[in-house]
């Protein structure tokens, strides 16, 4: 009989099989980063519109600016300057309430569950605030440490029969002291108050030029200070211990120049795909920058975006441009609003998959850019398509994706534990991208429904 049996191997080699990715998930109880970029592109494709909230409101029974100014086409706005629209939104840390102030003047707080639940229309008198300032709003931040108080600017100097816009392009908080504030202003400076000190700002820190800055974050730590101006260069200002930390023990106000600065358009020259791609253009030229964003879960990944409608990545260890998004010309679509070109858009993180989302410059929609920190994202600089991974036999085609919206989007945030999106629009209205169930008969659920509330955002 042992002729017809085949001997067994001495030291037979055990079987390699690739690991199971979902398994792993269940083990650890997290998930792999690898494996979120991976069904990243699900995640995209399950977004659309849900939800539009048009800005109908009233102020002691009379419709407030914002309605008067969208329902007459902003012929009686009292900027003629400005944009009409959303101009910013912010979630508190809990995404429990939602602020939204708009180019006319209203402030608006929500709560976020009842809008999210109401459908189509809100109930008014489940506002939270609604007030009309009856001056240009572009930033709203929750008040890290709750105190009702007001800060004062340092007077600068005014000449006679000079009208010049005035007041703070943007704000931010120190998340490990509430007793620091940041705001930015039209002149090229970041003014910072210590609320124990004084009303008054107790550092400055200059840009050594009277461009303004759009834009300012503060890295996790609080230590670095990145601002973005409008001439197209960020500047970063570095506050770790020395004469900076010592400036916030005294009264007197000190100026400092930035640490280092970088002009975006030089560095996009230095991308070689980049200008292969644009044959009929010999230069780069600068462009303004509209708003930057720390990636929450890659805190070296700094997101930029321009007037032109292109976003992208600096990296701000290497101080490269890692990533970068050329959407289409708004001239190829006859696109001439003028009033959505001075608006500055604001876009927005969605928290742990590096995905970032912005508004269409060109068309009623929103771009969701996979925008993760390595060459397999596709927005990478030295991306290659040959290279795509094969899972199952079946190609992973990494890719971005386009959310056609009811109306133009001005300003995107992002819910900190759901990753539904809410934008504000032109027309200042408020609209909900979600990920919506479908229902047997072929209907798409509502919002709150019983599908949709297993959806996994």
């Amino acid at each position: 009989m042992d002729k017809y049996l085949d001997p067994l191997p001495i030291n037979p080699k055990p079987t390699k099989r690739s690991q199971w990715k979902r398994s792993l998930l269940e083990l650890n109880g997290k998930f792999d980063r690898k494996y979120q970029h991976d069904v990243s592109g699900l995640l995209m494709q399950s977004y659309s519109e849900v939800m539009a909230l048009p800005h109908t409101y009233h102020i002691h029974g009379a419709p407030c600016q914002t309605h008067v100014n969208w329902f007459v086409g902003g012929n009686y706005s009292q900027n003629p300057l400005a944009g009409e629209g959303i101009s910013a939104l912010e979630f508190d840390k809990k995404g429990i309430y939602l602020a939204s102030v708009t180019q006319s003047g209203c402030l608006t707080v929500h709560d976020y569950e009842s809008l999210y639940c109401n459908g189509s229309k809100e109930d008014e008198t489940n506002q939270l605030l609604h007030i009309s300032t009856g001056q240009q709003l572009d930033v709203v931040r929750w008040n890290v440490s709750n105190q009702d108080e007001v800060l004062r600017k340092r007077h600068t100097i005014s000449v006679h029969g000079y009208n010049a816009h005035k007041g703070f392009s943007d704000v931010a908080f120190c998340s490990h002291d509430d007793s620091r504030l940041l705001a930015s202003d039209v002149y090229g400076v970041i003014n910072i108050w210590d609320r124990r000190a004084s009303a008054l700002p107790c550092l400055e820190l200059a840009t050594n030029s009277n461009s303004p800055v759009n834009s300012i974050k503060l890295n996790a730590d609080d230590q670095i200070i990145f601002g973005a101006s409008k001439q197209g260069t960020i500047f970063m200002w570095d506050i770790r211990g020395g004469r900076s930390s010592a400036a916030f023990q005294n009264n007197r106000v000190v100026s400092y120049s930035p640490m280092t600065s970088i002009k975006l358009a030089s560095e996009l020259e230095r991308i070689a795909s980049l200008k292969v791609r644009l044959l009929a253009q010999s230069n780069i030229v600068s462009k303004e920058i509209h708003s930057i964003h720390i990636n929450p879960s890659c805190q070296n990944q700094l997101a930029f975006h321009l007037d032109d409608g292109w976003s992208g990545v600096l990296d701000v260890h290497s101080l490269k441009v890692t990533h970068i998004h050329c959407p289409p010309p708004p001239w190829l679509d006859g696109f001439n609003d003028l009033a959505n070109l001075r608006c500055l858009r604001k876009p927005s993180w969605i928290p742990a998959y590096s995905i970032y989302v912005v508004g269409s410059l060109s068309s009623n929609g929103l771009y969701l850019l996979d925008f993760y920190p390595d060459r397999s994202s596709p927005c990478h600089v030295d991306f290659n398509e040959e290279m795509q991974e094969l899972c199952g036999g079946k190609s992973l085609q990494k890719q971005n994706q386009f959310i056609p919206t009811t109306e133009g989007v001005t300003a995107c945030i992002t819910h900190p534990s759901s990753g539904t999106i809410v934008v504000g629009t032109k027309h200042s209205s408020l609209l909900v991208i979600s990920q919506i169930g479908k229902s047997f008969q072929g209907a798409y659920d509502s919002p709150c429904s019983e599908g949709n509330l297993r959806r996994t955002s």
